[in-house]
C-alpha cells in the first residue's frame, strides 16, 4: 500500500480572483479519488505571504499563473522563489526521490527569466480566449501531449510573451521548446513560445492547461466580462469562443490531458515508501 501523496500548490494569484485556483484543486482531487490515494494537497500563497514549501516534504508541486507584469523586479518573493526552484532542480540532480513541477503562465514566465530562455515581453494587445496551440518537432515524443491534436486548443489570457529563444541557453539546460503559439500570416511578428520542458520532472506552459470549460463559460457570461471582450475583439469573436468552450475537442480534451498526464505520470515515477 502507497503511503500518502502529498502536492504542494504555489498560489502566485496575490490575491486577485481567478478561476484557475478552482480548476486546479479540482484536477488534483479528481486525481486523487480515480487513483484511489490517500494523500492532501496544500497551498501556499508566494506573493503575499511570501510562503513556499519545504521540498522534502512533498512529492509534487503546481506553480500557477498570476496577475501584473511577470518581468522580473527583484522583489523579495521573486528571490525566494528562484531560491526555491533551484533547492528543487538541485534536489533531483542529487536523490532518486526526483520532486515533478508544473509551471503555469506566470510562473512558466518566471522561469524563462531565471535561465534567460528567451525574452520576456508585453504583446501590442492583449491575447485573451480560446486559441491554438501548435506543437514543435521536439514535442513528437511529450507524453503529456498524448491524445491531443496537432496543433491542440487552450485557454490564453496573457498581455506578455516569451520571445526570440536562447537557443545556448535552452541546451545548456537540456530543456527543449514543446510549443508556439497560433499561425498568424497576416501579422509579421514572431510566435510566441507556448511551453518548455527543462528535464524529465519540471515543465511550463504559457498558456493554461487547467482551464475548464464549465468555469471560463461562467466567467464570461458575466456582463461586465462580455462587454470587455466584445469592445475589444468584437461580437462575433466573443460568440465564437463560446462556441469552442462547448466544444469536446477543444478545451475540454485538454484539460482532460495535461495535467492529469503530468499528476499521473509524477506518481508513476515517484518513490514513495510504503506504508
Amino acid at each position: 500500500m502507497f503511503a500518502d501523496i502529498k502536492i504542494a500548490i504555489l498560489d502566485l494569484y496575490d490575491g486577485y480572483p481567478n478561476e484557475g485556483m478552482r480548476c486546479i484543486k479540482m484536477l488534483v482531487g479528481d486525481f486523487m479519488t480515480q487513483q484511489n490515494l490517500k494523500g492532501n494537497y496544500d497551498i501556499f500563497d508566494v506573493r503575499g505571504d511570501h510562503a513556499l514549501p519545504k521540498i522534502e516534504d512533498y512529492d509534487i508541486f503546481i506553480s500557477t499563473g498570476g496577475p501584473g507584469s511577470p518581468v522580473v523586479q527583484g522583489s523579495p518573493w521573486e528571490n525566494r522563489f528562484f531560491d526555491f526552484f533551484d533547492s528543487l532542480l538541485a534536489h533531483n540532480r542529487n536523490h532518486e526521490d526526483k520532486k515533478h513541477m508544473l509551471l503555469i503562465c506566470h510562473s512558466f514566465q518566471l522561469m524563462v527569466q531565471h535561465f534567460n530562455f528567451g525574452l520576456v515581453t508585453k504583446r501590442m494587445s492583449t491575447s485573451f480566449g480560446v486559441m491554438s496551440v501548435h506543437q514543435t518537432e521536439e514535442a513528437k515524443d511529450e507524453i503529456l501531449f498524448e491524445g491531443l491534436e496537432d496543433p491542440f486548443w487552450a485557454v490564453d489570457s496573457r498581455d506578455y510573451q516569451v520571445i526570440q529563444p536562447n537557443e545556448e541557453n535552452l541546451k545548456k539546460q537540456g530543456a527543449h521548446i514543446l510549443a508556439l503559439e497560433k499561425i498568424r500570416p497576416h501579422i509579421p511578428l514572431e510566435r510566441a513560445i507556448m511551453g518548455i520542458r527543462l528535464t524529465d520532472e519540471v515543465v511550463g506552459f504559457q498558456f493554461h492547461p487547467e482551464a475548464d470549460a464549465e468555469g471560463m463559460q461562467r466567467y464570461f457570461l458575466q456582463a461586465d466580462k462580455k462587454m470587455a471582450v466584445v469592445n475589444e475583439h468584437g461580437e462575433d469573436k466573443y460568440e465564437a469562443m463560446i462556441n469552442q468552450l462547448n466544444d469536446p475537442d477543444k478545451i475540454k480534451l485538454t484539460e482532460s490531458i495535461i495535467i492529469p498526464k503530468f499528476l499521473k505520470n509524477a506518481f508513476q515515477n515517484i518513490s514513495l515508501p510504503t506504508a
